[in-house]
C-alpha cells in the first residue's frame, strides 16, 4: 500500500514538473530521492535508446547501399533555455527539417549531391531537451547527455553528425563529443555575429554566450576561427587572446576575403568542425535571429567561403534560428534549410 502511494505522489508531481518546470522538483520534499533519480534513469536510457537505435538502423543503411567514405546524419537538439535573450532556437529543428524539403526547392545541392540518398543524408531525429528537463535533468547532465548521443551517431560509421540547433550552447557538448571520440582535437570554423566566448556570462558557464570558452578550455579545438564577428565586448578580445582564436570581424573582412574564402584546415587534427550561427548573416538576409545585428555576412559570402574550403568535414551543426522572429513566409527557415544542405555536401563523400 505504502508502495503504490508513494508511486502515485511520484507520478502526479512527475505531471506537475512537465507543467510547472524543473525548478519545481527542489519542492518535493516528500517524493524520496531515489524514486525521482530511477525515473530519471529510465528517461535517459530511454533517450539514448531511440537514437542509439535509429542511428544504427541509417548506418546499416548505408553501409548496405556503399560507396560512402562520409555520410550526413541529422541530429536535432531543441534547446533554447540557455539563450541570454529569447528561448525561440529550441522550436528550430522542426522548422529546419520542414524547409530542407520544401517543395519550393529540389533535393539537389549547388554542388550536385542529391539529398534523396541516404548516402548523402539520413536523419536519427531529435535529443528530447524538454522531456529530459521535465524530469529535474540539469544542465551538466544534460549536456552529457548531448555528448552521448552525438557518439552514438559517429559509432555508425560512416555517419558524421550534422546538428540542428537550438541555441549556442550546444556547439560545447557536440565538439567535446567529436573530440573524445575521434581521439583528439579538431579544427573550428564558426561563423556568427558573436564570439559566444565569455567565461560565465550572467552567471551561466553554459550560456550560449559561452559555449566556445568551454570548447577551448577542455582543448578539444586546436585552433578556433571566428568569421563575421561584429559584435564584440573587451572581454571577448581578451579571452579570444587568452585562447589563440582567429576572430575575423566584419569590419575588415573585405581585406581577409580571399583569405577566408581559401581556407585549408585540419592538418596534423582529427579534422574540422564547422558551427554556423545562423545571426553570422546580415539580417536582410535572415532576420530570424534573437540577436539582429546589422553589417553582416551576405549568404554568398558565406556559400563562397563553405565551397572553397579545403577540409575533411567531420562534424557541423546550425544553430540559433528562432521561428518565433521569423517572417511570415519562413524566409529564414529557408536560409537555415540551405545551411544545412549545403553543409552536407561538405560532410558526405
Amino acid at each position: 500500500m505504502a508502495m503504490a502511494l508513494s508511486a502515485t505522489i511520484y507520478l502526479t508531481n512527475m505531471m506537475n514538473i512537465g507543467r510547472r518546470g524543473i525548478h519545481y522538483l527542489h519542492t518535493l520534499n516528500s517524493v524520496p530521492k531515489n524514486l525521482i533519480e530511477e525515473g530519471q534513469n529510465r528517461v535517459v536510457e530511454a533517450s539514448l535508446t531511440l537514437i542509439r537505435e535509429r542511428a544504427k538502423l541509417k548506418g546499416e543503411l548505408v553501409r548496405a547501399l556503399g560507396g560512402a567514405k562520409a555520410s550526413s546524419s541529422l541530429l536535432g537538439v531543441p534547446l533554447g533555455h540557455n539563450s541570454s535573450f529569447l528561448q525561440g532556437p529550441a522550436f528550430a529543428p522542426p522548422r529546419i527539417r520542414e524547409a530542407i524539403w520544401c517543395g519550393s526547392t529540389n533535393a539537389t545541392t549547388e554542388e550536385g549531391k542529391e539529398l534523396n540518398d541516404p548516402r548523402v543524408l539520413t536523419d536519427v531525429g531529435d535529443v528530447p531537451v524538454q522531456e529530459l528537463r521535465d524530469c529535474g535533468i540539469d544542465d551538466d547532465r544534460l549536456m552529457n547527455i548531448i555528448s552521448e548521443s552525438v557518439k552514438l551517431v559517429i559509432e555508425e560509421d560512416p555517419l558524421r553528425p550534422l546538428v540542428l540547433g537550438g541555441d549556442h550552447s550546444i556547439s560545447y557538448p557536440v565538439v567535446r563529443a567529436v573530440s573524445e571520440k575521434l581521439g583528439g582535437p579538431v579544427d573550428v570554423l564558426h561563423l556568427d555575429a558573436h564570439p559566444d566566448i565569455y567565461d560565465c556570462f550572467e552567471g551561466n558557464k553554459y550560456s550560449h554566450a559561452s559555449s566556445f570558452a568551454r570548447i577551448m578550455e577542455g582543448g578539444y579545438a586546436r585552433r578556433l576561427l571566428q568569421v563575421g564577428i561584429r559584435s564584440i565586448t573587451s572581454e571577448g578580445r581578451e579571452q579570444g587572446k587568452r585562447f589563440g582564436v582567429e576572430q575575423y570581424e566584419m569590419r575588415t573582412f573585405s581585406k581577409d576575403r580571399h583569405f577566408l574564402e581559401n581556407l585549408k584546415l585540419g592538418d596534423s587534427v582529427k579534422g574540422v568542425y564547422i558551427s554556423i550561427d545562423v545571426d553570422c548573416l546580415d539580417p536582410a538576409f535572415a532576420p530570424g535571429v534573437s540577436h539582429i545585428e546589422a553589417g553582416g555576412l551576405s549568404f554568398r559570402d558565406v556559400l563562397n567561403i563553405l565551397h572553397n574550403l579545403q577540409a575533411d568535414v567531420v562534424a557541423a551543426d546550425v544553430v540559433e534560428f528562432n521561428p518565433q522572429r521569423d517572417t511570415v513566409d519562413g524566409m529564414t527557415a529557408m536560409v537555415a534549410a540551405k545551411l544545412v544542405r549545403e553543409l552536407t555536401a561538405k560532410i558526405s563523400k
